[in-house]
């Protein structure tokens, strides 16, 4: 993989993740320090299909579905680190998950994460969703992080 540089779009994106549509929720990175934290971007696509089923006439993205987002964004700061070997990161944990504000479609939610600690095969992060200056959402999530084959 070539070196990354920051700020990137979603093709950038598609280097560090295995994600790809419909489940490839971050859409661009902000800023990002390696290894250490991540400020990214999901732009919420109003023509999303969940939206004929979750709530359809109040339409809401999901809350599983910015834990997700989080996830892939924390990921990606992983991923980004040049010392890191090739791995996919699994979700394996979230605690102290709150939900603040609802996300609905045409927002667009910062995606922030904090490495906590990490090696080779774990890592521990602290996230949280924006939108604007309110609080979206937040928790403490952990991953393995799996070597690719």
């Amino acid at each position: 993989m070539a070196e990354i540089s920051f700020p990137c779009d979603q093709e950038t994106v598609k280097q560090l993740l295995p994600h790809r549509d419909p489940f490839l929720w971050v859409t661009r990175i902000v800023e990002c320090t390696p290894g250490e934290s991540i400020v990214a971007e999901l732009d919420v696509d109003p023509s999303l299909d969940i939206f004929k089923g979750h709530f359809p006439e109040y339409p809401v993205f999901p809350g599983v579905l910015i834990m997700e987002a989080l996830a892939q964004a924390a990921c990606c700061c992983l991923l980004a680190d040049p010392d890191r070997e090739k791995s996919l990161g699994y979700l394996t944990g979230i605690d102290k998950a709150k939900f603040r504000e609802q996300v609905k479609p045409g927002d667009t939610v910062r995606l922030e994460a904090k490495i906590l600690k990490a090696n080779k095969k774990f890592c521990k992060t602290e996230v949280r969703a924006m939108k604007g200056d309110k609080v979206v959402a937040e928790a403490n999530q952990s991953y393995i992080m799996a070597p690719v084959q």
